[in-house]
């Protein structure tokens, strides 16, 4: 089998941006702001500090074009900048990951069942929206692991890279956050 070489489609966009392209700049942003606001806000769980985020994710990669080398795409090196930025957004706000020991479940609740195929639209939104709140209100230790490992598709030895933290410590935060996540799903009609 032959190997195929993987080509950017942003190429063109990313050498115009190297030299200042404002135009280029624009179109950069518009592909994957929303995408990257969504990273930062699951990551900070606050809506300012991720708008902040986003702004200065997009001035630095815009600024360090020269660290770009086109072994991954335009999109997953943002998405690193980004996923930076905003720990280093909690790191200011003095992040503390839960001690195990201040958190104690005797048994763990039974795994929740599928939606029901039969729901409609309006009930899935409104079940995503409230999954959404309760993800919101983990605490931050939890709500990073979380987002990193089931949102963003970093394994557990990667987020204990970026947070700073052992392996095992990232497995038990995730784990915790699951159980914490149906606890809170549960007690607002969800199951």
């Amino acid at each position: 089998m032959e190997a195929v070489a993987y080509i950017d489609i942003n190429a063109p966009l990313v050498e115009r941006c190297r030299v200042n392209d404002r135009q280029a700049q624009a179109e950069l942003y518009r592909r994957y702001s929303k995408a990257m606001f969504n990273a930062a806000l699951r990551i900070t769980g606050d809506y300012a500090e991720a708008e902040d985020v986003l702004q200065e994710s997009f001035l630095s990669a815009f600024r360090e074009l020269s660290g770009y080398k086109g072994d991954s795409s335009f999109g997953a090196w943002l998405k690193r900048i980004v996923v930076n930025k905003s720990i280093n957004c909690l790191r200011q706000r003095r992040l503390q990951l839960v001690p195990l020991e201040d958190f104690h479940h005797d048994s763990a609740p039974a795994e929740a069942s599928p939606p029901h195929a039969h729901e409609d639209a309006e009930e899935q939104q409104y079940r995503a929206d409230v999954l959404r709140r309760c993800i919101q209100e983990l605490p931050d230790g939890y709500r990073v692991v979380l987002s990193l490992y089931l949102l963003e598709g970093y394994d557990h030895l990667e987020i204990a890279g970026i947070l700073g933290i052992t392996e095992s410590t990232s497995k038990s935060q995730y784990s915790r956050a699951r159980t914490r996540l149906r606890e809170l799903a549960m007690e607002r009609g969800l199951s």
